[in-house]
């Protein structure tokens, strides 16, 4: 036996079975280093560690996340949308309310730019033989602003906060039938253990940046958010003024390395012109999150750096499943073949996209089944599929919809896509809170459309898309689509631990999304922050989180 796999061995003999069996993966090539990055963080395995049995496996070694340090005590100055509503960490859920609470206050672990969970308040987790229990690890001797060192009451007060459907918490979303209130355990102070409603092998996502909601704040806090903006980070309030801006400075007495900024301002803006103005004249560094269509002019322009991550975010395209034209798959199959998905992401997206195949199955997520082909343009395939379904000469039919980012003319161009095949689209263009409306069936025009394009942030991996739009009783299932072989699938893909396991689900649920195409999943946009020339360091996510602490300027 070689050196290395004696290494390896010494390596095994601490592991669960499954991490042996993700190791052994990456050494006979079942998986890639990328995906054995990504799947060995979810179980709690740490980057060093992870880089030492990447060296043993003769691989090299593991990509570093570390940046160059540039130089201390500069201001960085940020561009950001307005807080739609009061800053809380149980109910915000816009990005600009979002992106300021998340200067003060932390999560358990981060979510990378590449999808790696990173440590930040855990230490490490670990899930029980079949992922209905996790414990979490806390860090010792993190301090909060108001001080008192953070402790397992603190993460459970917090969790038990966003869990409780008494509080309107944003993240029930995520929450609902995986974690109820009371189901977070204090094991010692620094131990925390969750008791889940069913296995889940992604969870620690839930408690990552992954979902916004999910800061640890002291176990006393009572409300009033914007008083204290208590919090572990990098960062301390300075000055909040709502609708104008706000001011962080550093946090001395922060757990791990010092931010390198002296102090942080953010600018509020409605819209996005004034921003790029903003950008190109001097008066701000950075704009946290810029569209591809608003912002076509910075792509180019040689004063101004661009980061771009790769993102699942997305527009869906629902279709009503439970009536009218719609309700046979067929059509919906002809209209998802209308598509030209490559003008899509050269012309509408600029090149800064990725192709959808009408699952929420990204390229960014390992567990995609990159086998399963693409589906293409087909304009032929599509009129037979409306002559088979008895509507060769088309049909009239409303596509309603928000004014959002790229969301009008890309239904405009779905409008005369489907003109090749009989189908007259009309459509209905609303402002954002005309579209979503109460966001409950019966009061929403997002809900209760025939068709409509909805906006869907970027997630980690995909568990929320796979449920809450489709499946039977999704809470955002806009498609009434109701499948009892779709659910059992997405419920034991959201079980899995194994990323084999993962990935097998996975092709199954794509190949019979492509058969019913509930909803078109047409591209998956790139998420990009503009930066001035000579800005380092600077970390966005594609949750619209901005990480500044090791920000500098030339």
């Amino acid at each position: 036996m070689s050196k290395n796999y004696s290494i390896l061995d010494l390596i095994r003999r601490n592991r669960t079975p499954l991490e042996n069996h993700l190791i052994d993966g990456l050494v006979d090539g079942r998986v890639s280093r990328r995906d054995f990055v990504r799947h060995g963080s979810l179980l709690g395995l740490s980057l060093p560690l992870l880089g030492r049995i990447g060296m043993a496996a003769g691989l090299g070694g593991m990509p570093s996340l570390a940046r160059a340090q540039g130089a201390p005590g500069a201001t960085i100055r940020v561009a950001s949308s307005v807080p739609a509503a009061t800053i809380d960490p149980v109910t915000i859920a816009d990005a600009g309310g979002l992106l300021i609470m998340q200067q003060v206050a932390e999560f358990l672990c981060v979510d990378g730019p590449d999808l790696v969970l990173q440590p930040a308040l855990a230490e490490s987790w670990k899930p029980n033989d079949n992922g209905t229990v996790w414990t979490f690890k806390l860090r010792k001797g993190v301090k909060f602003h108001s001080g008192g060192e953070m402790k397992a009451d603190d993460v459970v007060a917090s969790i038990d906060r966003l869990a409780d459907p008494a509080n309107s918490s944003n993240a029930l979303s995520v929450f609902t039938g995986i974690l109820q209130k009371g189901a977070s355990k204090k094991v010692d102070d620094y131990t925390v253990e969750f008791h889940l409603d069913a296995p889940n092998g992604n969870f620690p996502y839930m408690l990552s940046s992954d979902n916004y909601n999910a800061v640890i704040i002291p176990a006393s806090y009572k409300g009033d958010y914007e008083k204290s903006f208590d919090g572990t980070g990098p960062f301390r309030i300075e000055k909040y003024t709502a609708k104008v801006g706000a001011s962080f400075v550093r946090n001395e007495d922060y757990w791990g390395p010092k931010a390198l900024p002296e102090r942080t301002e953010f600018t509020f803006f409605t819209d996005m012109q004034p921003q790029i103005l903003a950008l190109q004249g001097g008066q701000v560094d950075i704009i946290n999150q810029m569209p591809v269509l608003a912002g076509v002019a910075l792509l180019n322009d040689p004063n101004i750096d661009i980061i771009s991550l790769k993102s699942s975010a997305h527009q869906q395209l629902h279709m009503r499943c439970d009536e009218g034209p719609l309700k046979d798959a067929r059509v919906r199959r002809a209209i998802a073949l209308c598509l030209d998905r490559d003008k899509l992401a050269a012309g509408l997206m600029k090149g800064r996209s990725a192709l959808g195949n009408d699952s929420p199955f990204a390229a960014v997520y390992p567990s995609t089944d990159t086998s399963v082909p693409q589906r293409k343009q087909d304009i032929a395939q599509a009129k037979q599929l409306m002559e088979a379904a008895g509507l060769g000469q088309g049909f009239k039919i409303t596509l309603t919809t928000e004014r959002y980012l790229e969301i009008p003319e890309y239904a405009q161009l779905i409008q005369n896509w489907v003109k090749e095949i009989g189908v007259q689209l009309d459509l209905n263009i609303l402002d954002q809170s005309g579209y979503y409306g109460d966001a409950v069936f019966g009061k929403s025009n997002w809900l209760d459309s025939v068709m409509g394009i909805t906006d869907y942030g970027h997630r980690g991996v995909p568990n929320v898309y796979l449920a809450a739009p489709l499946k039977s009783e999704g809470t955002w299932n806009a498609a009434h689509f109701k499948n009892k072989d779709y659910d059992a699938l997405a419920t034991s893909y959201i079980a899995a631990l194994d990323l084999e396991a993962q990935k097998a689900d996975a092709g199954k649920i794509q190949k019979l999304l492509l058969e019913e195409t509930p909803v078109i999943f047409g591209y998956f946009y790139d998420y990009l922050t503009a930066t001035a020339k000579g800005v380092a360091g600077v970390q966005p996510t594609a949750m619209s989180q901005l990480f500044l602490d090791k920000a500098s300027k030339a």
